[in-house]
C-alpha cells in the first residue's frame, strides 16, 4: 500500500497528459449531434495497450447511427491471485456538448490547467473516473503488484443519453464479466469532501406532454383554442402532485419524489397569432414506494380536467421510464471497503445515501450485482469551465487503491 500511494503522489503528469489527450476527443452521441466515441476509444485502448493491460476485450454495441457501425465499450482486466472476483471501475467515455462557447474562458477542448484545477469539457464527467482508475492500474503494472483479486476498469459508451449501448448493453451481452462477489465502484458522482456513497436511486419518469388547442389571429380569439393558456394551467396543475405523492425517506435529498415541468417548446414564431399546440416536458424523480404507472394515471387525470375545462386535447409520450433499482445494503463490501479507503486517504466519514439523479449503477443492481457510486467532484459537469481538480484524482485513485490491497 504504501508504494502504490507513494507512486500515485508523483503522478500530476500522468493525470495531466491523460486529461489532456482525452478532452482533446470530443465523444458526442448521436442524440447529441455526435458520432459516438470510437475515436476516444481507440486512443484509450492504445493507451491501455502501452500501459501492460494483461486482458483488453472490446463490446461493441451496434449502432448505424454513426459512422464506426457501434459504439464501443472496452474492458481492461489485471489478474489477480484469486481470479475469481474482481474490483471492477467504471466510467464512461462520452461527454456533452460544450454549449454556448461564449460562456467559456478557453477553448472547451483544450485542457488548460491553472494550479490544481483543470479546465476542459469532460474533466470531471466522466474523465474524472476513467483518469483515477487508470492511475491504479499504472501502479499495479509499474510495480510489478498481483493485487489479491482482479483489477478491471471497464469504459463504457452512451452514459449521457440512457446507456443502451454502454453499460446496458455490456451487462446484458456479456454477463460472464461479472461475478456477484465482484466489487464494483462508478466514480460518476460525488461531493467536494468525499464523503457522499451513492447507494440508491429514485424512479424517473420523463414525460412529453402535447396539449393541442385550434391556431387563429391574436385579434380574434374566439375563432381559435389557445394552447398556452391550457398547457399553463396544466403546468401549475401538477405542482398538486408533490401533495398526492408525499412519502418522505431521509436517505435522499430532497427526501421527497419530485415533479418539475422543464423544457418547452417554441409553438409560434409571431406575437399576434394564437397557438394551436403547445409542447413541454415534465422530470419526475419517484421514490421506490410508488408505482410510476401510478403517477402517470394520475396525471392523465389532470389533462382530463385540462382537456374539460379549456376545450384541448392533451396528448402523452414517455420521454424515458426507469423503475426502480434494489439499494445497494450500507453494510455491503462495496460500501464498507470504500468506507475504510475514505476514511485513510481524506479522514472522512462515509455517508451513504440516495439520489434524485439515475447512473448506470441501475443496471447493474437490477441483477443483482451490489454497486456503489463515488467520486470527490467539484460539482460542475454540463456547465461552461468545467473543472477538476489533480490532487483529487490521485486521492480518488488512492482510495481504489485501498479497496484493491487493504487486508
Amino acid at each position: 500500500m504504501d508504494q502504490v500511494f507513494a507512486f500515485l503522489d508523483k503522478q500530476r503528469d500522468l493525470v495531466i497528459d491523460l486529461q489532456k489527450h482525452l478532452v482533446a476527443i470530443p465523444a458526442l452521441g448521436p442524440d447529441n449531434d455526435g458520432d459516438g466515441e470510437q475515436a476516444k476509444a481507440e486512443w484509450l485502448k492504445g493507451r491501455m495497450q502501452d500501459m501492460g493491460f494483461p486482458r483488453l476485450e472490446n463490446i461493441d454495441a451496434p449502432d448505424t447511427r454513426v459512422s464506426a457501425g457501434f459504439r464501443p465499450n472496452i474492458a481492461g482486466i489485471i489478474p489477480g491471485k484469486d481470479t475469481s472476483r474482481t474490483l471492477w471501475v467504471i466510467a464512461h467515455t462520452d461527454v456533452v456538448p460544450s454549449g454556448d462557447l461564449e460562456l467559456w474562458d478557453s477553448d472547451p477542448w483544450t485542457l488548460r490547467v491553472e494550479d490544481d484545477v483543470m479546465y476542459g469539457r469532460g474533466v470531471e464527467d466522466n474523465h474524472q473516473g476513467i483518469v483515477s482508475g487508470l492511475l491504479v492500474a499504472q501502479a499495479l503494472l509499474d510495480l510489478n503488484i498481483t493485487p489479491p483479486i482482479n483489477y478491471g476498469a471497464l469504459m463504457v459508451a452512451d452514459e449521457e443519453t440512457a446507456s443502451l449501448y454502454g453499460l446496458d448493453y455490456v451487462v446484458a451481452h456479456r454477463a460472464d464479466l461479472f461475478s456477484k462477489d465482484d466489487i464494483i465502484v462508478v466514480p460518476d458522482f460525488g461531493v467536494a469532501d468525499s464523503s457522499l456513497v451513492e447507494i440508491a436511486e429514485k424512479q424517473m419518469l420523463w414525460l412529453k406532454v402535447s396539449v393541442k388547442g385550434k391556431q387563429c389571429h391574436a385579434s380574434t380569439p374566439g375563432q381559435g383554442v389557445n394552447s398556452l393558456v391550457a398547457a399553463s394551467a396544466f403546468v401549475v396543475k401538477l405542482r398538486e402532485l408533490y401533495a398526492k405523492f408525499n412519502q418522505q425517506d431521509e436517505l435522499f435529498d430532497p427526501p421527497t419524489s419530485t415533479f418539475e415541468p422543464t423544457k418547452k417548446e417554441a409553438n409560434v414564431p409571431n406575437v399576434n397569432t394564437i397557438p394551436g399546440l403547445d409542447v413541454f416536458y415534465v422530470d419526475c424523480r419517484v421514490l421506490a414506494d410508488y408505482d410510476l404507472d401510478a403517477v402517470l394515471a394520475e396525471v392523465k387525470a389532470m389533462g382530463e380536467a385540462i382537456e374539460t375545462e379549456y376545450n384541448v386535447r392533451v396528448e402523452y409520450d414517455i420521454v424515458q421510464r426507469g423503475e426502480a433499482a434494489p439499494n445497494t445494503a450500507p453494510d455491503s463490501e462495496v460500501v464498507t471497503r470504500l468506507a475504510k479507503g475514505i476514511k485513510a486517504v481524506y479522514n472522512v466519514e462515509a455517508k451513504p445515501a440516495g439520489v434524485g439523479g439515475g447512473t448506470v449503477a441501475a443496471f447493474l443492481r437490477k441483477r443483482g450485482y451490489p454497486t456503489a457510486v463515488w467520486a470527490t467532484c467539484v460539482h460542475n459537469a454540463h456547465q461552461p469551465n468545467e473543472s477538476s481538480l489533480i490532487s483529487t484524482q490521485i486521492g480518488d485513485a488512492k482510495v481504489l487503491a485501498h479497496m484493491l490491497l487493504a487486508e
